[in-house]
Order: structure tokens, then C-alpha cells, then sequence
């Protein structure tokens, strides 16, 4: 009894628990059911988010084009590849939606991907052996290009999809790098996997919020198998691409100037180079380059992350001098035909003197006017301490902005600073030492005295316009930011320029054109020694640069030209520091005036060739090249066939004597690409959709691609390329190893 009693109690205690645990659980469920929340979070809401699948849009960054509309810089599409490996994917349907024979597919992407088959092979089994949905393939299913993408989509392999993915994209390759900069595909947050294409350099840093655009978004809602549901409450919000930027440069003169820089840096292999083209009516910059360059399709061991044109001031030396005497016939003091004792002049005791370059010879008593045309240290520190006096001086280097920045549109912009706190430094300063500069702060100074008195600001952006709607947003106009000079002074200093090339006297004779009349000043500066104190010593230790306007009446174009420190030619007398700036100003000036239509203003035409390409696509081979040969125009042909079915430039483009174009036959074969440029290759794999793949920067010194060898689309072309730093460095090692002279390939 006692035992019947016991079991009746505990059978009682564990109704009642019973009881409780029910109640509690079923109060739970109707509390749930009527409230829709379950510790704070909305049942419906969770739902919703669960079945809701949502995707971004990604949005376009926005173009850079040159001021004709050539394309500088675009996204690029690539793909990236992963695979479903989760066979509920393929339940109840007809065509398996998942990866179903692993062997096969690694067997058929390894060739198309150039990858080990292996590898793929084994990143599927470990996704199917560890019950993942998906797989990727890492850098071998990473920046697939469309035509890879659509042989793999041709194949029809289970479970094989492509993600779309944009690379940025430079077809010029080191090609007004560092106006242009780059952009490189960077994490939003630390830690996530999202990314977006960021600028680093360049306008693509300067513009980036304007480029970037907007991403979109789709979402829907699906069952288990990311199927849309009949009523899936779709929601889309398109993408707002990123604005195009339009730049004031020119390709044309641009690739010409990249070229010339790029033979000088061949032959005398300096350690620095600047050139600026400008329109000085209007402040446009037409063409930029530094010397050490990059490629920024594949930025890797940059020498010189710096646009030594606004970023590096330096002791400019003698163009300064055409502000010095700008200020003493602005001030009223100047009288062109006044002799003076040249040679040395010293201003106190306790300073040393002042020497002209001829090792303080002089040339005896001459007139300023002459002085000027010698370049005479002398002449410019009378000018100052004398005439118009230091403190006159100096508001006229103010009047002229040389104490502060130019404004111009791009990131870095460093100005250079006066020193002018002892009477030696006042004097040096008239002749460009001590105190410090940019070409760009140059340029700009120089405007002034291209366009009769009146200073204009430098810029590079034309415009920015709407990508969607070709609208214009932004339109940038000439903008004028002081007049530091009269008309007259103007115009009586473009004389004087004049004089410093074409007079007899002239130390600037090297620069004079066949074509059209020019005015400019040399300089030779002096370079700091980092490890002394005072300046280095040595025919090649200067900075040698010049600065020319022509047509000298009314110039159409500026140029400004700095050579750091080149290898000279000494076995035949001494060369020059002004041939390797002459070679770059020469060309440039004279090619881009012809192709610019500016009328000859001197002499007889030279034969400097500025050609406008027919139409040619369709027409025999042998017709096409008759007409090539007749006007001139440097050429390569692809292929032995009889029909021209590609040209690499648009029918009615000017060309430039030294521009290649490329003509491509109906039966395309491979050419000897040795000695391309990269930009030159970059157009021929894109004409001929080949797969490229380079190694270095420059020219191309090997090809994996045999000459005469048949030509497919989507096939693999590697070249390596070489500076021309590098190019001389070899070539010095093999003559250090059989003893023989090096030889001179400049042209």
C-alpha cells in the first residue's frame, strides 16, 4: 500500500509537471502566433529576409577620353567562374543544374583556362566532399575574358557559372601616366569581400567620386533552390553610372611625345625628363610626360610615383630669366641697348661673385638686349640689385605667382619657394638658383607673356559629361588669374626670346624650326649636392630644360623641356646638354603645329609629314600599300593575304610621321613585333583579339608568338618588354663580355 501510494504521488508530481510544461509550451505558440515576434524579431520580417534573394547591380566607371574623344582609361569586363556542386540543384529536372562528372569538366577547362587540370579537379571534390554549395577557382577562374568565357559557355558544362567583374583598362599603355593615374579594385571595409574600383593616382584619384557612379540592386523572392517564386515582389534599382571625364590632351601630340622622350631616354639615359605642351591662350595642357614612366595596366616596381611637372620643384637656372627681365621693362627701368661690363660682378665683399658661364670671361661691354641672347648672369643680377631694385623685383615674382601654387586640376601639386632673405639670394635668384620652382609654375608664369600680359590658369579637364545621357555637367573654360605685365611688355620680351634662338649671339641656336619662327630660353641649372653641401660639379651634373613659344608673333603652342643629368657624347668634342632637350622640343613643336593646321610663318615647307588616312578597309593589299608608301606613312602589315580587312586608325585621322599603323589582311599571320612599343601591341591584340600577356614595361624585346606563324582568335601571345634604361644596361653587359664598342641605334 505504501508502495501504490508512493507511485500515485510521483505519478501525480509528474501530471502536474507535465500539465505546466504544456501550458508554458502552448502559451508560448499562441503568444507567438498572436504577437508574429520570437524574442524581439518579427516572424514575418525574418521570413521575408530568408526567401528574399538580392544581388547588386554593379555600376560602370565612368570613361576618360582625350579632348577628341579618344578612349584614355575604361572598365574592361572579365568574368569570374565558380561551380555548383550541390546536387539538389538538379533535383526533379530534366538537364542536371550541378556539376554531375568532375573528371570531364576539370578535362575540358584545364586547356581553355591554361591551368592544371589537378587543380581544378581537386577544388570540386573538396566542395562536393564537404557538402558546400559552390566552389571557386582562385586566380585561375579570376579575370576571364569573353571570349574564354563564351568557349566555356559553348561546352554546355553542368554547374559552370560566371560572375561578370570589371578590371580597369589602360589601351595606351604608358601613355600620360601619370595625368591619367590608375585605378585598382580595392576592399570597401577591411575585413570584406565586397569591392569597388578605386582611383590611386592621377585624374582617376582627382575625379574618383565623379567616376565611381552608384551600384544598383535587384531582389526577389525564392524557394530552397533560388528559384523566383509566381509572385516574387521584385524590386529593381538600376545602376548610376560613373560621369566621363574628357581631358584637354591631345593623343596625338601625346603619343608623339611619348615616343621622342622615350628614343632620348634610349640614348643618353637620364635621370630625370619632364615636357608640358601647352595652349597658352588658353591654359589648356596638351601633352605631359616624365621620364622615369609606368604602364598602369600592370603598375609594379614604379620608379617615380611623381608628376615631376607639378610635383618636384627645383632650381630651374636660366628660363627665370625671361620673368627677370619682363619685371625690369614692366617697372620702367629698362633700356634694351644700355651697355654694361659683362664677366663678373660682385655685389659686396663678403659675397662671392657673380660669373657669367664662359668661366667669367664676359664678352666685354654689350647691351642687355645681348646679354639676354648669351644668357649673361650677369646682366640679370645689375638688372636687379642696379635697376629696378630686389624689393621691385620680388612683387613682380609675386605679380607672376612663383609664390604659390597653380591650381591645376591634379593631385600631388607641390610649389616651389623664393629664397630671398640675403643679397646673395636675391641676386641668384634673377638667374634661377636658390630659390626654386615647377615647369608647371614655369608655364603658367609664361602665359602672360605668350597672350600679351594676360596669366592663365593651367588645366587638364575639358569636361565632364552624363555617361547615360551625353550630357554635358561640367564645362571648363579659360580662366584668366592676373595680368602681371602690359601688352607692350609682352611683346617686347617675345623679341627678346626671339633673339635668345635666332641672333647671332643666340646660345639657343639648336632650337630654331624649318617651319615656323620660335622665341624661348635656355637653362642649365645647377643640381644640389645631397651628400656636401654646395652643387655638383660635371659637363652631365645640370638640369638642362628650355621653354619656347611659337609662332613667336602669335603663339599656338608652348613647351616647356628638362633633361636631368644625361650621358653626353664625348668622343667627337663635347656634346651639348641642349641636344637631348632640342631632339624632344624640335620634333614635338614642329610635328604638332603642322598637324595642328597652324600656317608656316617662315621658309620654305619642311617635309615634317602630317597625313590623313583614306579609306583603305576592303581595298587590295597591294593598292593599300601604294597609297601608304605615297603619303608617307609608317606602316605595318599582318598577314600575306590580298585584301585589307582591319586598320588600326579611323578613316580620315591624322597621322604623324612617325605614328605606326597597323594593317591587318585577310589572312592575318604574326609580325615581328621586336622593338614595339607596348601601346603599339596593345592595338594589335585588340584588332586581332588575342590573348596578351606582357612581363616589363617599354619595348618588346621577345615574343612567344613565332613570325609568319597563323593567327586564331583567343590565342596566347606573351611578350616581355624592356625600358630603354634597361635596353642600354644590357647592352653595355654583353659589350663588357666580347669587348666590343657599343653602337648608337638613336635616330
Amino acid at each position: 500500500m505504501k508502495k501504490n501510494r508512493t507511485t500515485h504521488a510521483m505519478a501525480g508530481v509528474f501530471m502536474v509537471i507535465f500539465v505546466m510544461a504544456f501550458l508554458i509550451v502552448t502559451g508560448r505558440f499562441l503568444y507567438i502566433q498572436a504577437s508574429g515576434e520570437v524574442e524581439g524579431v518579427s516572424l514575418n520580417d525574418w521570413a521575408e529576409n530568408v526567401r528574399t534573394a538580392s544581388y547588386t547591380l554593379d555600376s560602370e566607371r565612368g570613361n576618360i577620353f582625350d579632348k577628341n574623344g579618344m578612349t584614355l582609361a575604361y572598365d574592361m569586363p572579365t568574368f569570374r567562374m565558380y561551380a555548383i556542386v550541390d546536387e539538389k540543384f538538379s533535383e526533379n529536372l530534366e538537364e542536371p543544374q550541378h556539376v554531375d562528372d568532375p573528371v570531364g569538366t576539370a578535362d575540358k577547362l584545364a586547356p581553355l583556362l591554361d591551368a592544371d587540370r589537378d587543380y581544378i579537379l581537386e577544388r570540386i571534390n573538396n566542395g562536393i566532399d564537404n557538402g558546400r554549395t559552390q566552389v571557386e577557382f582562385g586566380n585561375v577562374g579570376k579575370g576571364i575574358s569573353l571570349h574564354v568565357k563564351d568557349d566555356i559557355e559553348a561546352l554546355n558544362l553542368p554547374g559552370i557559372r560566371f560572375i561578370k567583374e570589371n578590371i580597369r583598362y589602360y589601351p595606351n599603355g604608358m601613355f600620360a601616366s601619370h595625368i591619367i593615374g590608375f585605378a585598382q579594385e580595392k576592399a570597401l571595409e577591411e575585413g570584406e569581400t565586397k569591392t569597388e574600383i578605386i582611383g590611386i593616382t592621377g585624374i582617376e584619384r582627382e575625379m574618383n567620386e565623379l567616376l565611381k557612379g552608384q551600384d544598383g540592386f535587384i531582389s526577389y523572392q525564392r524557394d530552397i533552390y533560388n528559384k523566383k517564386l509566381l509572385n516574387p515582389n521584385e524590386v529593381v534599382r538600376l545602376p548610376d553610372n560613373g560621369d566621363d571625364v574628357y581631358l584637354t590632351i591631345d593623343q596625338k601630340i601625346q603619343t608623339l611625345l611619348e615616343d621622342v622622350m622615350s628614343q632620348v631616354d634610349e640614348k643618353y639615359a637620364p635621370e630625370r625628363m619632364t615636357a608640358i605642351v601647352m595652349n597658352p591662350k588658353t591654359g589648356e595642357i596638351v601633352a605631359m610626360s616624365n621620364r622615369p614612366s609606368y604602364n598602369p595596366n600592370n603598375p609594379a616596381n614604379v620608379e617615380n610615383w611623381y608628376n615631376d611637372a607639378i610635383s618636384t620643384p627645383f632650381e630651374p637656372g636660366s628660363t627665370i630669366k625671361m620673368f627677370t627681365w619682363a619685371a625690369a621693362i614692366e617697372s620702367g627701368v629698362y633700356k634694351g641697348d644700355e651697355g654694361y661690363q659683362s664677366g663678373s660682378y660682385q655685389v659686396t665683399e663678403r659675397d662671392r661673385a657673380i660669373n657669367d658661364f664662359n668661366g667669367g670671361k664676359g664678352w666685354g661691354v654689350i647691351s642687355y638686349d645681348e646679354g639676354f641672347a648669351r644668357s649673361s648672369n650677369v646682366a640679370a643680377a645689375k638688372l636687379v640689385w642696379e635697376k629696378m631694385g630686389p624689393d621691385t623685383f620680388l612683387e613682380n615674382l609675386y605679380a607672376f605667382d612663383f609664390d604659390k601654387p597653380t591650381g591645376i586640376d591634379l593631385p600631388g601639386e607641390v610649389q616651389g619657394s623664393i629664397l630671398y632673405n640675403w643679397p646673395i639670394e636675391k641676386i641668384t635668384t634673377s638667374f634661377g638658383q636658390g630659390s626654386t620652382t615647377t615647369p608647371i609654375q614655369i608655364m603658367k608664369a609664361a602665359t602672360a607673356i605668350a597672350n600679351d600680359g594676360k596669366m592663365l590658369k593651367p588645366y587638364v579637364i575639358d569636361k565632364i559629361v552624363d555617361s547615360d545621357t551625353g550630357k554635358v555637367l561640367e564645362d571648363h573654360k579659360p580662366e584668366v588669374v592676373g595680368e602681371p605685365i602690359s601688352k607692350e611688355t609682352a611683346e617686347q620680351v617675345r623679341k627678346l626670346l626671339v633673339g635668345a634662338v635666332q641672333s647671332e649671339h643666340a646660345v639657343g641656336r639648336r632650337f630654331n624650326l624649318d617651319d615656323y619662327s620660335v622665341g624661348g630660353k635656355t637653362g642649365t641649372a645647377q643640381i644640389p649636392n645631397p651628400e656636401g653641401g654646395g652643387y655638383l660639379y660635371g659637363h652631365e651634373n645640370y638640369v638642362f630644360s628650355f621653354i619656347g613659344m611659337a609662332p613667336i608673333d602669335d603663339p599656338e603652342l608652348m613647351m616647356y623641356v628638362s633633361v636631368k643629368q644625361p650621358t653626353l657624347e664625348f668622343e667627337t668634342g663635347i656634346e651639348p646638354g641642349s641636344a637631348p632637350v632640342s631632339f624632344i622640343f624640335n620634333n614635338v613643336m614642329e610635328n604638332a603645329l603642322h598637324y595642328l593646321n597652324i600656317d608656316p610663318d617662315k621658309g620654305e615647307i619642311s617635309s615634317v609629314q602630317v597625313s590623313e588616312i583614306p579609306n583603305l578597309t576592303g581595298k587590295s593589299v597591294s593598292s593599300a600599300v601604294d597609297i601608304l608608301n605615297s603619303k608617307k606613312i609608317n606602316y605595318s602589315l599582318v598577314g600575306n593575304g590580298d585584301k585589307v580587312v582591319q586598320i588600326s586608325v579611323e578613316e580620315g585621322a591624322k597621322v604623324l610621321a612617325n605614328e605606326r599603323v597597323i594593317v591587318v589582311t585577310n589572312t592575318p599571320t604574326m609580325p615581328n613585333i621586336i622593338g614595339w612599343s607596348l601601346r603599339d601591341v596593345l592595338k594589335l591584340t585588340d584588332m586581332l583579339e588575342l590573348d596578351l600577356e606582357t612581363f616589363g614595361n617599354g619595348f618588346v624585346v621577345t615574343q612567344s608568338i613565332e613570325e609568319e606563324r597563323d593567327l586564331t582568335k583567343g590565342a596566347y601571345l606573351g611578350v616581355e618588354l624592356k625600358t630603354p634604361k634597361e635596353l642600354q644596361e644590357l647592352k653595355s653587359e654583353e659589350n663588357a663580355e666580347t669587348g666590343e664598342e657599343p653602337v648608337d641605334t638613336f635616330e
